[in-house]
């Protein structure tokens, strides 16, 4: 220990949100460089590695193979499949100094497909996997917890290549299995849900996500087995309501009323229904958004949603994507003076009906997308586009339409499953893994195909498949880790066991040192803690690195014993020192 590269600290960094990122940093396991970037000092290597061997071992059982790219690539490829705009402010972009146009590699599909094209042009060559593990970059906007959500990061990324959808379900399957497998072997609390595709693109894409407070992701279950990223959770549209019974659209007075709570009371006073009192549920909210296209064209969109929801960022993100959306500012309204804040609706009320505003038959230009609940006949209360005025009974198909539907309404607990299996429940979670059925977006951007038996030209069918595997270290420390330190697993354990020195006497030295070659000798890995300090020190730091075993050489020498110690359960066990190596050998490996 005297001669290991780690410092412990005593206090917590001064940006830390998550455990992880608490522990591995006072553990000597990682230092920041920058926002975002951590080194990996040799503890954490030792993990890291052990990581990396377990992906890589289910990813050969399947018959992947590994290769090794670059990450710094030419921006041609990424150009040509869309992905050096789509992917905008992420895309870390630089140049040589013949102004040549480079990025710093946030995922490698390009890269995969020229290769396979390049050496491969015919069916006889397929299906094959490729694979490799990987510094990724991407640079994202908020950096946190360490190295669950960095801008550079480690990142197992393979790929199937198949002659058909019959092939790519196979090897999408043979990746799904392989990893539950890896999961299951780092031991964390996981489920597989629905995903987005996202800027990957794909048919079809699932997700690993580990169940954890200090996740960025929120995922829904319900008692059937549904389960799903929010962003992915399909709402069903609504029934068409006969609104033959429905009154004219009317205005009615509601000064000050510019949130759904104070029209919700300005409508009990001005128009009191005779069935129940009005809810924020009889509103349509119409939330005005810019955006922003990675050419960087400006766009204005109106959403309408029911006024008991608000717009989730996440699946808004999801559903604008490669569009970034951002709130409508002051200048935004005042070049749109027909937009009156707080008293927005899709239509403006004159002496002939109901006069557009928003939607396919406006003249403003801004396009107007609804929430799937706002159905054909249904009737709300909205704003009129005058201060202090809302319209009552304002029914969708009669008096206004849509340019079309955006499910982006936050989803809430007790919402109905989509496929009818149950109520949803919410839950935090990290992304580990996503798994995605391309398809053959990137193979036709890039002109892959083979000859199939005939003697034609069919274009190549992908699959892309991910693993954090530095993000894992973060999330097994998160899952294991206690009120004083880490506690890995043996199986990924920077070390298998530390003997503690707890006393100055020759005796004690040469005993423990005596021990540590038989442990060695046996196969394990071994640190010794010679260190000049106090035995407190040396147990304090023993349970905050997280060994999975410690050894205790100190006075109960005397009568020939030493004590065992288990740091994830706790338990003490004094042993013969002459036993004391079989012990524990059979504790690492049984």
């Amino acid at each position: 220990m005297s001669e290991l590269f780690v410092r412990t600290l005593r206090q917590d960094p001064a940006d830390a949100e998550a455990s992880s990122h608490r522990w591995l940093t006072r553990a000597g396991y990682i230092r920041r460089v920058a926002p975002g970037v951590y080194s990996w000092l040799p503890l954490g290597l030792r993990v890291l590695a052990k990581v990396e061997a377990i992906v890589r071992q289910e990813m050969e059982a399947i018959g992947a193979q590994e290769v090794r790219f670059p990450a710094l690539l030419p921006r041609e490829p990424y150009e040509a499949t869309g992905r050096w705009s789509d992917y905008g402010a992420n895309l870390f972009r630089l140049q040589d100094r013949r102004g040549g146009d480079y990025l710093l590699g946030p995922t490698h599909e390009e890269m995969f497909t020229l290769l396979v094209k390049d050496l491969y042009s015919s069916y006889k060559d397929l299906p094959v996997i490729l694979f490799q593990i990987q510094t990724k970059y991407r640079d994202e906007a908020r950096p946190r917890a360490g190295i669950l959500r960095g801008r550079e990061f480690i990142m197992k990324d393979s790929y199937s290549f198949d002659l058909d959808e019959a092939g790519l379900q196979a090897s999408y399957e043979a990746h799904r299995q392989a990893y539950i497998k890896v999961f299951d072997r780092l031991g964390f609390e996981y489920v597989v849900v629905q995903a987005m595709s996202g800027a990957m693109g794909g048919s079809a894409s699932e997700e690993f996500l580990v169940v954890s407070e200090a996740g960025e992701d929120t995922f829904v279950r319900s008692p059937g087995g549904y389960a799903a990223n929010v962003e992915a959770v399909q709402v069903a549209p609504a029934e068409p309501v006969d609104a033959s019974g429905t009154p004219a659209a009317r205005v009615i007075l509601t000064p000050g009323a510019g949130t759904i709570d104070s029209l919700v009371e300005a409508c009990q006073r001005a128009a009191p229904r005779s069935d129940r009192p009005w809810t924020g549920a009889d509103t349509l909210k119409n939330v005005v958004l810019m955006l922003t296209a990675p050419t960087g064209e400006r766009q204005p969109l109106v959403i309408g949603l029911p006024g008991d929801r608000e717009v989730d960022l996440k699946r808004l993100e999801a559903a604008v994507a490669p569009a970034e959306a951002t709130p409508f500012g002051e200048e935004d309204f005042a070049a749109h003076p027909e937009l009156v804040k707080g008293y927005i609706g899709p239509v403006r009320l004159a002496e002939a009906g109901p006069v557009a505003v928003l939607g396919e038959r406006g003249s403003s230009g801004l396009r107007y997308l609804v929430d799937p609940r706002v159905g054909p006949g249904s009737a709300w209360v909205t704003g009129a586009n005058q201060a202090d005025r809302h319209l009552v009974d304002l029914v969708a198909g009669r008096d206004f339409q849509a340019d079309g539907v955006i499910d982006v309404a936050e989803i809430k607990p007790g919402d109905p499953a989509p496929d009818g299996s149950g109520p949803l429940s919410l839950t935090r979670g990290v992304e580990m893994g996503h798994i995605f059925q391309l398809g053959r977006k990137y193979a036709e951007a890039l002109g892959l195909k083979v000859l199939d038996r005939d003697g034609r030209l069919v274009t190549v069918t992908m699959g892309s498949y991910g693993i954090g595997v530095s993000r894992a270290v973060a999330m097994v420390a998160e899952a294991t880790c206690d009120e004083r330190g880490l506690a890995w697993p043996k199986e990924l354990a920077p070390y298998d066991v530390v003997i503690v020195l707890a006393g100055k006497e020759e005796s004690m030295r040469q005993a423990a040192q005596s021990l540590a070659d038989e442990l060695s000798a046996a196969g394990l890995d071994v640190v010794l803690d010679d260190r000049p300090v106090s035995p407190g020190v040396k147990f304090a730091d023993s349970e905050l690195i997280g060994f999975p075993l410690s050894v205790v050489v100190g006075r109960s020498l005397a009568d020939g014993l030493v004590e065992i110690r288990q740091r994830a359960s706790g338990q003490r066990q004094p042993a013969p020192l002459a036993e004391a190596a079989g012990l524990i050998v059979e504790a690492v490996r049984g």
